[in-house]
């Protein structure tokens, strides 16, 4: 049995099952701390019976947008919307629905917000959860070339991203979603402007 809760700060230095595994983004403690200093209904956990962390996600608590003075810029407007900074479930936890109960919070935060979609980057070579974040109904937004500059594969290059997104209740017509954006690559550089 797994219990889904907020994250409270002894959690943080049990989150090696989630942080050893190669594909995971890992960050200094004092990220994870800042991170749930500021948005604590924001970094939720997934803790087994044996209180060990086995899964966390951690999600921007408001939606972001790019100022309206940016609009002129067409399809590189980013529109009012939910990110998901970090989602991981410990390799032996995987296959159980950890990750889609996680994000279903943010999602139901999300609609609540009146968002256009969600969004995230994952590693183009972490084809498992490329999958499973399709089988949630994210589909790849566009590619972002070398946008991880670390190397979990020891070869010392940079890797693409997928940015995926899932459309949300407000955009009706998809307005925001690609179908071929796995072919639509930009660089890491041009992805923010406000």
């Amino acid at each position: 049995m797994t219990t889904i809760r907020s994250c409270s700060p002894a959690d943080i230095s049990k989150l090696n099952l989630c942080n050893l595994d190669p594909l995971t983004e890992n960050y200094a403690r004092k990220f994870y701390f800042a991170y749930l200093a500021k948005w604590p209904t924001m970094f939720i956990v997934a803790e087994n019976q044996k209180a060990q962390i086995v899964a966390y996600g951690k999600f921007h608590p408001r939606v972001e947008e790019d100022p309206d003075y940016l609009k002129i810029l067409g399809d590189k407007y980013l529109p009012w919307h939910g990110h998901v900074t970090a989602l991981t479930v410990a390799p032996q936890y995987r296959q159980m629905g950890l990750a889609k109960q996680l994000t279903a919070q943010l999602d139901r935060a999300c609609e609540q917000e009146n968002a256009w979609f969600m969004d995230l980057f994952v590693r183009v070579s972490n084809k498992t959860a490329i999958n499973m974040y399709k089988k949630m109904g994210y589909t790849v937004y566009r590619r972002v070339v070398g946008y991880y500059s670390d190397d979990p594969t020891g070869k010392g290059t940079s890797e693409d991203a997928f940015d995926m997104r899932k459309s949300l209740p407000r955009d009706k017509h998809k307005r925001y979603m690609r179908e071929d954006g796995e072919n639509h690559r930009i660089s890491p550089e041009d992805l923010y402007h406000g």
